[in-house]
């Protein structure tokens, strides 16, 4: 039964768009539904794989943003200039649209409400997709562990899910940002990269062992994890998600 529902992951489905939504100026989430999707833990990723009229293929890997709802998954795709798939995903592709996918994948970045809190998460850029999931997987349950989410963008357009973070934040959720390249008139938060002093001041300290999930860029994440270790949090309760450059 093991590897039969490892083969099932590893099989190539097609999914129906049934909505794409606008995030940021650069930014859509796609929502997909597919059938005989089996579900996915939170932190989760899936392959897409889009063919060409002449048969060429491209693939590209994104976290699933969405918790656990029956067969409809949510990947949200920002645009890379001159891309291969990013454009096609955030341009022309729409509701009626199918598309190849195959997953879930992956099982060591994951978060689950047995595992409780406190929970520190630490996302940059896109990076923040497979923590949503964890923030909306928490909220669909009503989970009472401690949430301190950190989020790093370049400006305050470029934050994803802003509006649904500002209306998630409380109940033990606390969300709190940093703008690295520009900052709107009167703006309050951080100002510059992830450092150790915003994680100490963000918390929860190592003192709580908190789980930390951190996700974005490679540098990002080589940074920030050195940073919670140099602050004692235990390597071992510090899980990373990286990506580089894929031709996007």
């Amino acid at each position: 039964m093991a590897g039969t529902a490892v083969l099932g992951r590893l099989t190539w489905r097609v999914a129906d768009v049934v909505d794409v939504r606008a995030e940021t100026p650069r930014a859509r989430t796609l929502v997909l539904d597919v059938p005989g999707w089996a579900g996915h833990r939170a932190g989760q990723h899936v392959d897409l794989r889009l063919t060409a009229e002449d048969g060429y293929q491209a693939q590209r890997s994104y976290s699933i943003a969405s918790a656990p709802d029956g067969t409809r998954i949510e990947l949200t795709v920002v645009r890379v200039e001159d891309g291969e798939v990013s454009p096609y995903l955030t341009g022309e592709i729409g509701p009626g649209d199918r598309i190849e996918l195959r997953g879930p994948v992956g099982g060591y970045f994951v978060w689950e409400p047995a595992h409780g809190g406190p929970l520190l998460l630490v996302g940059g850029g896109s990076g923040l997709a497979p923590l949503m999931a964890m923030v909306r997987l928490r909220a669909a349950v009503g989970s009472p562990a401690e949430t301190r989410l950190l989020v790093s963008s370049r400006s305050e357009e470029d934050v994803l899910y802003r509006a649904e973070l500002g209306r998630l934040a409380g109940g033990g959720l606390t969300v709190v940002h940093t703008l690295t390249a520009s900052r709107p008139a009167g703006w309050s938060g951080y100002a510059r990269r992830v450092d150790a002093d915003m994680l100490a001041e963000v918390g929860p300290g190592p003192a709580a062992r908190p789980h930390a999930f951190v996700c974005g860029p490679t540098p990002f994440v080589e940074a920030v994890a050195e940073a919670l270790v140099a602050l004692g949090h235990e390597p071992q309760r510090i899980r990373t998600e990286r990506f580089g450059p894929t031709g996007g």
